[in-house]
C-alpha cells in the first residue's frame, strides 16, 4: 500500500515533534531540575541572630561601598584600602588571612586568602570566593560588596566547624573589566597557581552580586530560551554551573533549600549561554576544576548594575542574611565528602 506524500510529511513531523519533546525532557532533567523544593510563601520574621547578622552585613557593605567606594586599578589606593580592611575584618574574627601578590602589566595586585584545614580529608579543598573590585564609577554595593560581606560572615561562622575538607575563603582582585577573563584576573591567577601546585580542589563557589531582590512581576530577565523555566520575579538566589559542575550545583542548592527561608533556583547550562560564566568560577573551569556561581543574576535583575547608583541603600540585608544562613549549610555539605 502506497503512503501519500501528505501522510509521509505528517508522520515525519510527528516523529520530529516527539524527538524534540524527548530532547527537551532530557535537557530539563539534566540542566534544570534540582533537588528539594524552593522556599515559597511569605518570608518569616527574622530571629535575633538573623537580625544581628543582617546588621553586620550592612556595616560591611557600607565599609566597602560607601567608605572606600569604587575599587579598581585606576584607584590603586582603593584596592589597598580594601585589602587592609579585609585583613583587619578577618583578624577580628580570629582568622589568619594571607595576602598573595601577583604582577600584571607592571602593576601589583593582591588576592586575600584564609585557609582552614580539614579534619579528615585535608588534601581535598573547597574554595569559597568573591571579588572585591568594582568597575570605575560604581561603588559596587551589590557587585560585589554583597558577596564579600557574605564571604566574611561565612568565614567567621564556619572557621570553628572542623569540617572534613579544607576550606579556603578567597577574596579576588580584578574580576571586572578590563581584566575580566584575562591573564590579569585575580581568580585566574589563583586557579592556575592551584593547578600548578597540584591542589585537589573539589569545588569552587563564587559569590557574585547576592544582595539585590525585587518582588515585582517582570523584575527578572534571563538569557534567550532560559526564562521559560524560571520565575518572572527577582526574589530568589540563583545557583549556576556548567554541565561538568552539575553535581556540585545540585548538592549546593539541595543543602541551601533545606536550611534557608529564601527562594532559590538552579541550573547547569552550557558555558556559552550568556551569564553562565560571568564571574570568578569561570577561571576555575579554565584550570579544569568544577566550579559554580551563587548569584542574584546581576544585569538580569538589578537596574543599578555597574552604575553609580549601586549603593548600599538599594540592598535587602534581611534577605542577604537569609542567603548567608543557607550558604552556611551549602558550604558544610560541599566540605563533607558524600554529604
Amino acid at each position: 500500500m502506497r503512503v501519500s506524500r501528505r501522510r509521509r510529511v505528517a508522520i515525519a513531523a510527528g516523529i520530529l515533534a516527539l524527538v524534540c519533546a524527548l530532547a527537551l525532557a532530557i535537557a530539563y532533567v539534566i540542566m534544570i531540575r534540582m533537588p528539594s523544593t524552593s522556599f515559597t510563601g511569605e518570608l518569616p520574621a527574622l530571629g535575633q541572630e538573623e537580625k544581628a547578622l543582617a546588621r553586620s552585613l550592612e556595616r560591611d557593605v557600607n565599609a566597602l561601598a560607601a567608605d572606600i567606594g569604587p575599587r579598581h586599578a585606576a584607584r590603586p589606593e582603593s584596592l589597598e584600602r580594601s585589602v587592609s580592611w579585609l585583613k583587619n575584618r578577618l583578624e577580628r574574627k580570629g582568622l589568619r588571612p594571607e595576602r598573595y601578590s601577583y604582577e600584571y602589566e607592571g602593576e601589583t595586585f593582591h588576592n586575600v586568602e584564609v585557609e582552614v584545614r580539614g579534619r579528615e580529608e585535608p588534601d581535598e579543598i573547597v574554595v569559597l570566593g568573591a571579588h572585591y573590585d568594582t568597575v570605575p564609577g560604581s561603588p559596587g554595593a551589590d557587585d560585589n560588596a554583597s558577596g564579600v560581606a557574605a564571604l566574611v560572615a561565612l568565614a567567621g561562622r564556619l572557621s570553628a566547624a572542623e569540617l572534613p575538607r579544607t576550606v579556603r575563603y578567597v577574596f579576588f582582585a580584578n574580576e571586572e573589566q578590563p581584566f575580566f577573563q584575562s591573564e590579569g584576573m585575580g581568580s585566574l591567577v589563583y586557579a592556575k597557581r592551584s593547578r600548578a601546585k597540584g591542589d585537589e580542589i573539589a569545588v569552587m563557589v563564587s559569590l557574585e552580586s547576592i544582595g539585590y531582590f525585587d518582588d515585582a512581576e517582570g523584575s527578572q530577565s534571563y538569557p534567550p530560551l532560559v526564562g521559560a523555566f524560571y520565575p518572572s520575579r527577582g526574589n530568589f538566589l540563583g545557583f549556576v554551573g556548567n554541565l561538568d559542575s552539575r553535581g556540585q550545583v545540585r548538592e549546593a542548592i539541595g543543602a541551601f533549600r533545606r536550611a534557608a527561608a529564601l527562594p532559590s533556583e538552579g541550573a547547569a547550562l552550557p558555558s556559552w549561554v550568556p551569564g553562565v560564566g560571568w564571574s570568578d568560577h569561570w577561571a576555575f573551569w579554565q584550570a579544569g576544576y568544577p566550579a559554580i556561581m551563587v548569584t542574584g543574576t546581576a544585569p538580569f535583575r538589578n537596574p543599578h548594575y555597574h552604575m553609580p547608583t549601586d549603593t548600599p541603600d538599594t540592598l535587602d540585608y534581611a534577605r542577604l542574611a537569609r542567603a548567608v544562613i543557607g550558604l552556611d549549610a551549602a558550604a558544610r555539605a560541599l566540605a563533607t565528602p558524600g554529604g
